[in-house]
């Protein structure tokens, strides 16, 4: 069991490192989803996860090991701490990402206009400023307390709390589990209900149906039901791991015994939970690129630039049919062929583009993602 937990862990990495950098360069290759708050938080989000993969190599090794930890006491500080940072950052990210898409809603519904839901991306780039920051706050027992220890001739990566005269390592190591299940979970799980809830609500009580049924009001639904499934995603990873370290609280603080079934729990299953918690970290940009539409268009153009350059100076397209500049345009265009010598002015059509067989091209604006756009 614990090698094919290794090997979805490497599996995990791979696709984590790969899809994480695809959305990177994406949100980096766009001017225009820049300018959009919530794109900030899904960059910043994916910043998180790809910090988050780097760490599952040493955890493969150790589960493969049988717990055993061989990459030293400063690596395990390390390696605990950055996991720990990383998924109280996830977790923030996903909160903010709730609560900016219904205010964007609720207020595009409400005033009838777009706006960014959280006042400009200024405000949103202090936002991630503070996620950081309570992200690395909130780990710090992590970064002091993790260490090395040898338990029956094995030695281990855990976070264990001084021991001595008038303290408990048991009753401070459940007191940070409670922190983990609080602010890891349960909060953050309360605010997103709230904002969903409160979201239809106030749809059902504006008749949204029946009143605003343009193209703006689509795309808000579309990346809003994208935010819900990324979100859904990250709590059904983590409910049976933050269950699991719940009911070890429990017996920590002395309100339930030590039973059989908890330590075969803890042998068996919480392992499996660790896994398809870390899981999450390669879900996202996953969900994204098939949930969102300008995802799926701007991925098809980039592996159409990749595998087939050869055919980038192919078959022209008119006027009518030419789209916006590449900066507001959900897909990517190759570069207006340049007036040489072997191609005189007068034999080509003035601002025509090249663009390899087989790529759809858009001329309504509502296929398009403007430049201001918040989505």
């Amino acid at each position: 069991v614990r090698i094919v937990i290794s090997l979805v862990y490497s599996v995990v990495c791979a696709l984590g490192l790969v899809g994480n950098l695809l959305v990177l360069y994406l949100m980096k290759s766009k001017q225009g989803w820049r300018k959009s708050s919530i794109n900030l938080f899904v960059t910043s989000l994916a910043v998180t996860d790809f910090q988050f993969v780097l760490t599952l190599p040493f955890w493969a090794v150790e589960n493969a090991l049988d717990f055993n930890w061989l990459f030293g006491k400063a690596m395990c500080k390390i390696v605990s701490y950055v996991t720990a940072m990383n998924m109280y950052a996830s977790v923030f990210f996903l909160t903010a990402m709730s609560v900016a898409r219904y205010r964007s809603v609720a207020s595009a519904l409400k005033n009838q206009r777009r706006g960014d839901p959280l006042g400009g991306c200024c405000s949103a780039k202090w936002l991630c400023a503070l996620i950081w920051l309570s992200a690395i706050l909130a780990s710090l027992p992590h970064a002091i307390f993790s260490t090395t220890a040898t338990v029956f001739d094995d030695v281990l990566c855990l976070v264990k709390f001084p021991e001595g005269r008038g303290s408990n390592a048991q009753f401070w190591l459940g007191l940070y589990h409670i922190q983990k299940v609080l602010l890891g979970f349960v909060v953050p799980l309360a605010i997103i209900s709230l904002c969903y809830l409160l979201l239809v609500r106030f749809i059902s009580d504006k008749h949204v149906g029946s009143t605003c049924s343009g193209p703006s009001t689509k795309r808000r639904s579309k990346v809003t039901k994208s935010v819900s499934i990324v979100v859904l995603s990250f709590f059904l990873c983590w409910l049976p791991n933050q269950a699991l370290t719940t009911w070890g609280i429990l017996i920590k603080l002395n309100v339930v015994h030590f039973s059989t079934e908890y330590f075969l729990s803890q042998v068996y299953l919480f392992p499996i939970s660790v896994c398809l918690a870390h899981s999450n970290s390669c879900l996202n940009p996953i969900l994204y690129c098939l949930m969102r539409r300008e995802f799926r268009k701007a991925l098809k153009s980039l592996i159409w630039r990749i595998t087939s350059p050869s055919l980038t100076t192919m078959r022209p397209f008119t006027d009518t049919t030419k789209p916006e500049q590449e900066e507001q345009a959900l897909h990517a265009l190759v570069p207006v062929h340049p007036v040489t010598a072997s191609f005189p002015a007068a034999a080509v059509q003035p601002e025509m583009a090249y663009y390899p067989p087989g790529v759809v091209m858009y001329s309504s604006r509502y296929d398009l993602l403007p430049a201001s756009s918040t989505e």
